[in-house]
């Protein structure tokens, strides 16, 4: 009997580990049985929803053993690529795969330069596809190797937009409607690229040709949607809402005091990575609850704003920290100084990203909040067992690994370009310019 075979006893409870201390035979079997080695390291690239997802898939060298991982870097995906292809795939051939934390510290040296968004979403790729062969091998669901379960499903949050306050209180009773607790909320500003929420006709006078934003204009415009969803609702929901990095510090630290009175669950990216130290003066100012990282690369980042206690929630995007491995850390330092998890969850994150969220977030004492995704049939056709939302909750498939699948063949019809069109395609991906009237970029 191989270690496969003999890890699935273990785990559907045929045979106990003192059953096979016992069982001195089958001890020496399974000792005497090498680890599992990298056979290969493929790319799949698919992309549809006309988001481009880069999944790393780890063959071994013993049949019908192989994992996934998500390294999407929509932005960037070819980059990615061509990381897992050119750089971590000749590094790792022939290396053992049940020594994950090994791995990934060698990987995260073998460039000298760290905590690139490149590099860092590559190996993440790898990682999650190592603690899916992990959990493939005993027959079990990741969160089942990391200590179980702290809870029975995942709260999430659903995003709610609206050109208008009219639609906007509508998307609400929607989201409402099907059980969501936790909504965030956007609002357009007429003529502007307002984050989150639909474009309006109205033109404005400006001095360039692409999208314009005033941030003055976007506070105002917050302000009266805070103000129109408490009065609709009351107190029955929890309200979000993302700044997206798009006004100055000092403006921040004022806005951060201005919606205090209207309780939010929190106030996301109010500052630009480059701007963390103002988390200092909000933190003076007001109990507005702060969530921020989903930029974050560098321990650099978040070390200081979690150690001082200076925001509430952390969100980093876990596949642009370097997957699961490091992020289960993040999470530990957050517990000891009282600040919880948020982990970053758009629709240009693959299904196994997800998975790998849901996981942390089952896991983690301190879990706040998960950003949701509702994967659309498409996804769920290239990728067979997606997580799934109930109720306003998150459950993961109980399947082993990730309980998720490819289906290669569906991935090719997508090939990266499908259904995007607009500023994305003629970036290859990237995203457009936005300027204020004058022609300042604006940060996004």
């Amino acid at each position: 009997m191989d270690r496969r075979s003999l890890l699935g006893l273990m785990a559907a409870g045929a045979l106990t580990p003192r059953q096979m201390a016992a069982d001195e035979q089958a001890a020496k079997a399974v000792r005497a049985l090498p680890s599992p080695k990298i056979k290969d390291v493929q790319v799949i690239a698919t992309a549809p929803d006309g988001l481009r997802l880069v999944v790393v898939k780890i063959l071994t060298d013993q049949d019908g053993l192989y994992g996934y991982g998500c390294g999407t870097f929509t932005q960037r995906a070819d980059l990615v690529v061509a990381a897992v292809e050119k750089y971590l795939r000749p590094f790792l051939i022939g290396k053992p795969t049940d020594r994950i934390e090994d791995l990934w510290q060698a990987m995260y040296d073998s460039s000298y330069w760290k905590n690139g968004p490149v590099l860092n979403n590559a190996i993440s790729g790898v990682d999650q596809a190592l603690w899916d062969i992990k959990g493939r091998q005993c027959g079990l669901p990741v969160y089942q190797l990391l200590g179980g379960k702290c809870r029975e499903a995942v709260d999430c949050y659903a995003h709610a937009g609206g050109a208008e306050i009219p639609q906007l209180i509508e998307n609400v009773k929607q989201l409402r409607a099907k059980g969501f607790r936790n909504i965030r909320v956007q609002i357009g500003v007429p003529g502007m690229a307002g984050y989150g929420a639909g474009p309006s006709d109205v033109k404005v006078e400006k001095l360039h040709n692409d999208p314009v934003f005033e941030p003055e204009a976007y506070l105002h415009r917050a302000l009266k949607m805070f103000e129109a969803v408490r009065q609709e609702f009351g107190d029955e929901i929890e309200l979000l809402h993302d700044v997206h990095e798009r006004i100055s510090p000092i403006q921040a630290v004022r806005f951060a005091k201005e919606v205090e009175r209207f309780r939010l669950f929190y106030l996301e990216d109010a500052l630009s990575p480059e701007d963390i130290q103002w988390f200092r003066l909000i933190r003076q100012q007001c109990s507005t609850p702060l969530a921020m990282g989903e930029l974050f690369n560098s321990p650099h980042e978040w070390t200081p704003l979690i150690s001082e206690r200076l925001i509430d929630y952390i969100r980093v995007h876990v596949t642009q920290a370097g997957g699961l491995t490091p992020c289960r850390k993040i999470a530990a330092l957050g517990e000891f100084f009282g600040v919880k998890t948020a982990w970053h969850g758009p629709g240009d994150v693959s299904p196994f990203g997800h998975a790998a969220n849901i996981t942390l977030d089952l896991v983690a004492y301190n879990f706040g909040i998960q950003e949701c995704n509702q994967f659309s049939e498409k996804v769920r056709s290239v990728f067979p067992g997606c997580p799934e939302i109930r109720n306003g909750y998150y459950y993961i498939n109980e399947a082993p690994g990730w309980g998720i699948e490819v289906n290669e063949a569906e991935a090719k019809k997508y090939p990266y370009g499908y259904g995007e069109g607009g500023t994305r395609e003629k970036n290859n991906g990237g995203w457009g310019i936005i300027r204020r009237r004058d022609g300042t970029v604006i940060k996004q």
